[in-house]
């Protein structure tokens, strides 16, 4: 650690040498709780207790004048303890901890109550049940921040180097931008090529150029740079140590290992196309019917007056929107995993649309249907796609949601048979000489990759994202970040954008000889701990706990020993240990054993 920070954590702890004055803050969370929840009763009720100085109610307690009645209060009446009783942490637990340390105060000598989702929101039909729970839940928070000590920082010494997954365009993009800030690049990627998805032919909107100029112009880039190393073929293996000093196993096509090290991972496993399941819509039972990666394909290798396949001459095409996203249990047919995937792939509407106006401009000759259920042209001028087709005699039939259209194989022309809602669900029979399946968009399977990092997955399947709004791109892991489709249904500007953020968050998090970590990690009392090993046996992170035998009180005694850099905080270990010689750091037994007494007092 250097002096600097050193000079800054012991001026922050001061404070607490004094004799506790606890400040209360509850907060009407916009009306979330505050319609539920009588708050002035609450704050009431806490400036009667025991070591509460203050006591306030606010409307928004995270917006900038919320914090300033922390800061003001900290500064100017002696308070050295704080509990605030709003929403989850999981949003605003930083936002706080940065209020004390902007007034000097230890950061963590503040505890977050949360009686929205604990209280508020589970109640609604019983107001003064929640409230008397709301001020159980804040008299406990009191109590368990009277006997928190001032924690510091974890610091780990950073590596100035990215692992990145995957050599898509995210990859490159996430690559490229990490190269130009200063650190060293290794990207490993599992096909023998790099560029990804967007190697075909075809052109992209809204820009119209072409599809295969993306990966290439990037590929340039950082194939440039000096300071990035690429694999391809390559697996990985295994993946071990922290953040600021992660180790990947790379297994290489010839069956060589190399070892990579890395201050910080970006996963960029991307995306791969729906394949519909034999039958679907006729899929497989004729080579009329392509899904739409395949149609754009025959599109762009048509040259001439005609488009044909097998020698015949397309007249008509229908194209399907919805297969493959959208489903529902009971009407479609599960994936491997038993789920079906009940999302929306968001670019399929216009990426069809996008098909539509180039065959028609091609051939104009060809009769175009489109059977959609919903149209999703959400992007930047992505409407003008869907008016274009209008303009140029697509004819548009909405099928209803929970009804499938019913497709028939015929010698010469393929019928599809659904539902119009645009005619108040007349029974329509469209006959087509081509069926184009506008398929969704699945994450890659990368099951091996999210076991190694316990990585965070949706119901979905997709990489989870902490916050949208307060962390995007990072999971839950420290270190660890993701870029692209790996998270979910993007288009290429979104992707490149996704992956710009995880570069800038990457090169931030190394942007110092070493990194903070929070301080809630497992710590032993060396003279209560006997060294009989149960919590090296329930710990679910390898190195976490290891044991030594040390010199204690004059004795030679094994004792169990915490690498903070790799322990979660989670606790599995306090709960085996008999004599309490583990406690986790800002949640010891004595803390639970006094928040369960203030609620029981109630």
């Amino acid at each position: 650690m250097s002096k600097e920070n050193q000079k800054e954590e012991n001026a922050v702890n001061e404070s607490y040498r004094q004799k506790p004055k606890v400040a209360v803050y509850v907060c009407h969370c916009g009306g979330n709780i505050s319609d539920v929840i009588d708050v002035k009763r609450v704050a009431a009720e806490l400036s009667k207790y025991p070591n509460v100085a203050i006591s306030r109610e606010y409307a928004f307690m995270c917006s900038s004048t919320g914090q300033d009645f922390v800061v003001d209060d900290i500064k100017n009446n002696g308070i050295n303890r704080v509990v605030i009783a709003a929403c989850s942490p999981f949003l605003h637990e930083l936002t706080f901890r940065g209020a004390l340390n902007r007034a000097g105060l230890n950061p963590y000598l503040y505890e977050h109550v949360n009686i929205r989702e604990q209280s508020s929101w589970v109640h609604k039909n019983d107001k003064e049940g929640a409230t008397l729970k709301a001020i159980s839940l804040v008299k406990a928070g009191v109590e368990k921040i009277l006997r928190q000590d001032p924690l510091n920082s974890i610091r780990v010494e950073a590596l100035h180097s990215v692992a990145v997954i995957g050599a898509g365009i995210a990859g490159l993009r996430a690559a490229l931008s990490c190269a130009e800030n200063g650190l060293d690049v290794t990207i490993i990627e599992k096909s023998d090529s790099i560029g990804g998805n967007l190697r075909r032919s075809g052109n992209i909107y809204p820009t119209g150029e072409k599809a295969s100029s993306i990966p290439e112009n990037l590929s340039k880039k950082v194939l440039s740079m000096k300071n990035v190393k690429i694999y391809t073929q390559a697996e990985i293996s295994f993946v071990g140590g922290y953040v600021g000093n992660f180790q990947l196993n790379v297994k290489k096509s010839d069956g060589n290992f190399e070892k990579v090290k890395a201050g910080a991972i970006i996963v960029a496993t991307g995306f791969n196309h729906y394949i519909p399941h034999e039958g679907e819509y006729g899929w497989k039972k004729s080579t009329f019917v392509l899904t739409l990666p395949q149609f754009n394909e025959l599109l762009e290798q048509s040259a001439g007056s005609e488009i044909e396949i097998e020698g015949k001459k397309i007249k008509s095409v229908a194209f399907m929107h919805c297969v493959g996203s959208r489903q529902i249990d009971g009407i479609d047919k599960p994936g491997k995993n038993g789920k079906v995937n009940d999302y929306c792939s968001r670019i399929c509407c216009t990426a069809i649309i996008h098909s539509a106006n180039r065959l028609k401009e091609k051939f104009p000759y060809v009769d175009v249907f489109d059977i959609y259920t919903d149209m999703r042209t959400y992007g930047m001028h992505h409407e003008k796609y869907y008016k274009d087709a209008s303009k140029n005699d697509v004819i548009f039939f909405r099928r209803p949601l929970e009804e499938r259209p019913v497709v028939e194989i015929g010698s010469d022309s393929i019928k599809i048979k659904t539902k119009d809602v645009l005619t108040m669900n007349e029974e329509m029979e469209i006959e087509a000489d081509v069926l184009v399946l506008g398929t969704g968009i699945v994450p890659n399977d990368i099951s091996d990759l999210v076991e190694y990092l316990k990585l965070p997955r949706g119901s979905d399947s997709f990489l989870q994202e902490v916050h949208p709004k307060l962390r995007p791109v990072e999971v839950s892991n420290n270190g660890i970040f993701i870029a692209g489709t790996a998270q979910g249904p993007m288009d290429v500007m979104e992707t490149l954008q996704a992956a710009n953020t995880a570069a800038v968050k990457a090169a931030a998090l190394l942007s110092s000889p070493d990194i903070p970590l929070d301080p809630f990690v497992a710590v032993v009392d060396e003279d209560k701990c006997t060294g009989c090993g149960l919590c090296l046996a329930e710990c679910s992170y390898s190195g976490a706990l290891t044991m030594m035998e040390k010199e204690v009180n004059g004795k030679k005694k094994k004792v169990a020993v915490v690498n903070p850099a790799l322990c979660k905080g989670c606790g599995a270990c306090v709960a085996v240990c008999e004599p309490r010689a583990i406690n986790v750091a800002g949640w010891t037994l004595d803390q639970f054993d006094a928040m369960v007494e203030a609620i029981a007092k109630e």
